[in-house]
C-alpha cells in the first residue's frame, strides 16, 4: 500500500515510521524547512520539503498513486485545502487531523472519509485505521499489551465451529458475540456462523494473525 502523509511533526512522522516498518510505501510532505530535514533522516521514505496545499508539491508525491493520503498537520485549514485538492486525483481514502471539533463539520461535508479529532491523534491509531479496514473498532489496554478488536466472521475456516473450538488460545480469547442485536457472553459449544459479530481479546503480537483467522 502506498501512503501519502502531510505533516512531519510528532503524528506524522510516527505514523510514517510505523506504517514504513509494516512494510508500507510512504511519501511525507513537509512544509518546515528543519522538521523536513529531521525527517529525511529519520525515515526510509521519501521526504518532500514542500507545502501539501500545491497541487505541484502533490504531483511530485505521485499523489494519483496513493491508496491512502493523511492530512496531520495541526493546521486544520491546511488539512481541509489539501484534502479537498487531494479529492480531484480519486484516492480511495483520505483521513483528515482536526484540531478544533467546530471543524469537523466542515471536514465531512467535502466528503473526507476518516475525520480525527485531537482525541484520537495517535499515531497508532491512525496507523490501524489505515492498515486493518476489516476491524470495526479497536481498544487499546493496559501498556498496550493487547488490543479488543470487534470484527465480522468470514472466513470459511472457522464458519460453522464451536467457540470452545478455536477459543481460548495463548494469543487471544474470544469474549462476546453479538447475535441479533444482543449481546452474548460465548459459551463453548456456541456456533460460528458467517456474519457473526464477535469482540476479540488479542495480544498486540499477534492481532495481523487473528484479524486474518476471523475475516480472511
Amino acid at each position: 500500500m502506498y501512503v501519502v502523509i502531510m505533516g512531519g511533526g510528532r503524528v506524522g512522522l510516527t505514523l510514517a515510521n510505523l506504517l514504513i516498518s509494516d512494510g508500507h510505501d510512504v511519501t511525507l510532505i513537509e512544509n518546515d524547512e528543519s522538521l523536513c530535514g529531521n525527517a529525511a533522516v529519520e525515515l526510509d521514505a521519501l521526504v518532500i520539503c514542500g507545502n501539501g496545499t500545491n497541487t505541484k508539491t502533490l504531483e511530485e508525491s505521485n499523489i494519483s498513486d496513493a491508496d491512502v493520503f493523511v492530512a496531520a498537520t495541526g493546521n486544520d485549514e491546511a488539512n481541509l485545502l489539501s484534502c479537498i485538492l487531494v479529492r480531484e486525483y480519486n484516492i480511495p481514502k483520505i483521513i483528515a487531523r482536526v484540531s478544533n471539533i467546530d471543524h469537523e463539520e466542515a471536514f465531512r461535508k467535502v466528503g473526507i472519509d476518516g475525520v480525527i479529532s485531537p482525541e484520537r491523534t495517535a499515531a497508532g491509531y491512525l496507523e490501524k485505521l489505515i492498515t486493518r479496514p476489516k476491524v470495526a473498532d479497536l481498544i487499546v489496554l493496559g501498556h498496550g499489551d493487547a488490543e479488543i478488536l470487534d470484527m465480522t466472521v468470514r472466513n470459511k475456516k472457522i464458519i460453522g465451529k464451536r467457540v470452545g473450538d478455536i477459543s481460548p488460545t495463548d494469543n487471544y480469547i474470544i469474549v462476546s458475540i453479538y447475535n441479533n442485536g444482543s449481546i452474548e457472553i460465548p459459551r463453548e459449544d456456541m456456533i460460528l456462523n458467517k456474519g457473526s459479530k464477535v469482540s476479540v481479546l488479542v495480544k498486540i503480537g499477534a492481532v495481523k494473525e487473528v484479524t486474518k483467522l476471523f475475516t480472511s
